[in-house]
């Protein structure tokens, strides 16, 4: 059984967040996180920030 805190957080999460899952080869992920580790971030935030970056260079694309 969840503790107060985790119910606590998961619902948090569940009105703050939402969910993708995100399916990579067998060893891309190990990859993924060794990278993202050296990075100095947790691996949900190397994905996000290389998304916000492709994003931002697509649309600077298309603008030209």
């Amino acid at each position: 059984m969840a503790t107060a805190s985790s119910k606590a957080k998961m619902k948090y999460d569940d009105k703050t967040y939402d969910r993708i899952t995100f399916r990579v080869p067998k060893g891309k992920k190990a990859i993924l996180n060794e990278h993202a580790e050296k990075q100095g971030e947790s691996l949900n935030g190397f994905i996000t920030r290389a998304v916000d970056n492709q994003i931002e260079n697509d649309n600077k694309t298309a603008a030209d």
